[in-house]
């Protein structure tokens, strides 16, 4: 698998690329917004590490660039830290948010999150839900309402594809990370807040406007089958 590590800084590049290899990751470093993409494109490309002040093109952009053709699970590496921040990048459509200084050790457990479920995504189970209007394609990652595919990042997949899961019932965030983030995942649990409003977003309708995704007050979420 290789790692693209989009940071301006070389001395946190190069502590990121060494700590990757040693867990046996190929990596590829760029040094700005514009070449990240051009990199992004020729690449084979398994994760990016992504700084958010860069040169020639923001971190944002370079994130709603790569959004728009790949699933690509992407974290964020900056300094920009204020609770808005974090929502504003999630919301951009990273997968993960790592604030500066970092734990190198902590950001390597973050990869590892991103990177398993993508080896364990045939554990998904394929099918229609929602009286065969949502179908969950886990060899292309993908959802579709009536036919059309709903952008999606990944994380958003595993998240939507656990709450649809048979039996339905409704999960806790903790349980929601666990099983579809996985046990080396430690963000935030309100993080799932996030994701779950990207999805209600992306999937809302005339009488769902929850994007199928029913909140359970005091306890967490669960999958709106009712009719």
């Amino acid at each position: 698998m290789k790692i693209l590590i989009v940071e301006d800084e070389t001395s946190i590049a190069e502590v990121v690329s060494a700590y990757a290899k040693r867990e046996g990751y190929d990596t590829i470093t760029a040094s700005d917004g514009m070449s990240a993409l051009e990199i992004f494109e020729r690449e084979d490309i398994s994760l990016v590490i992504l700084d958010l002040m860069l040169p020639k093109l923001s971190g944002e952009e370079v994130c709603r660039r790569i959004r728009e053709k790949s699933q690509v699970p992407i974290i964020m590496l900056t300094a920009k830290t204020s609770e808005s921040d974090v929502v504003y990048g999630l919301d951009s459509g990273a997968n993960d948010y790592v604030p500066k200084p970092f734990s190198p050790r902590v950001l390597m457990a973050r990869i590892r999150a991103q990177l398993r479920p993508a080896a364990s995504r045939d554990n998904i189970a394929a099918g229609f839900c929602a009286d065969g209007r949502i179908e969950i394609d886990p060899e292309r990652v993908e959802i579709r309402k009536d036919g059309k595919s709903i952008p999606v990042t990944k994380s958003e997949f595993l998240i939507f594809s656990t709450l649809a899961s048979k039996p339905i019932r409704t999960w806790s965030r903790d349980e929601i990370i666990r099983s579809a983030l996985g046990d080396d995942y430690d963000g935030f649990d309100r993080t799932i807040d996030t994701y779950v409003k990207n999805l209600r977003k992306k999937l809302a309708e005339p009488g769902h406007e929850n994007g199928w995704i029913k909140t359970v007050y005091g306890f967490g979420y669960r999958f709106d089958d009712e009719k």
